[in-house]
């Protein structure tokens, strides 16, 4: 047994001595969800107030609205009810540290984790790369308000989204822990209609 895993178990038998959530209602009580990062550095419950059950949080490398984001989020206003959305991104992102081309070929050349310096991304395996990582859309970001803006347009924009849910974009300081609204965010997702 691993290290992380002995300490992860641990954690969780001295969790559910005090564990007393089990009559929470599924949909989130204060009706609203987060798509964000999966940054270890970024702690949504700290950084929004939330307490367990407050709102959803969906999270993926960057805080992209990827198809499977957009999925989460349609299912948390269709079936458990939320009423708002933010968008966040944040800065120092690893997102902003390589272009599609640049994972494609790390990829290509072997599977091993690859290391990062001034000089970029370098690979270090010998070999046992796979040609699958062409096909996919990393959806790296090369300009930080600009991603959150595009993210909310294309959250706007889809079709199974109802206008009335407005969309909001913040961008969370690593450094500070504050949220910083892109205006151009915001306003592309203000909500259309009745809420």
């Amino acid at each position: 047994m691993s290290k992380v895993l002995k300490e992860v178990l641990s954690a969780n038998r001295k969790y559910v001595k005090e564990f007393d959530k089990g009559d929470l209602a599924m949909p989130p009580a204060r009706a609203f969800a987060i798509l964000t990062c999966m940054d270890a550095r970024l702690d949504p419950a700290k950084y929004a107030g939330l307490s367990e059950g407050d709102a959803h949080v969906i999270r993926n490398a960057g805080g992209r609205a990827s198809d499977d984001a957009i999925r989460s989020l349609v299912i948390s206003y269709k079936l458990l009810g939320t009423r708002e959305w933010f968008v966040i991104h944040h800065t120092d992102c690893g997102m902003e540290t390589f272009t599609d081309d640049i994972m494609r070929d790390l990829l290509g050349s072997s599977l091993e984790t690859s290391t990062v310096d001034a000089d970029g991304w370098h690979d270090h395996g010998k070999r046992g790369g796979s040609a699958e990582g062409k096909y996919i859309d990393w959806l790296t970001i090369s300009d930080l308000a600009e991603s959150v803006v595009e993210d909310v347009k294309r959250i706007r924009g889809h079709p199974l989204v109802p206008g009335r849910i407005p969309v909001y974009g913040y961008i969370y300081d690593v450094k500070s822990g504050k949220l910083i609204e892109v205006p151009a965010a915001t306003k592309a997702g203000a909500a259309k209609g009745k809420r």
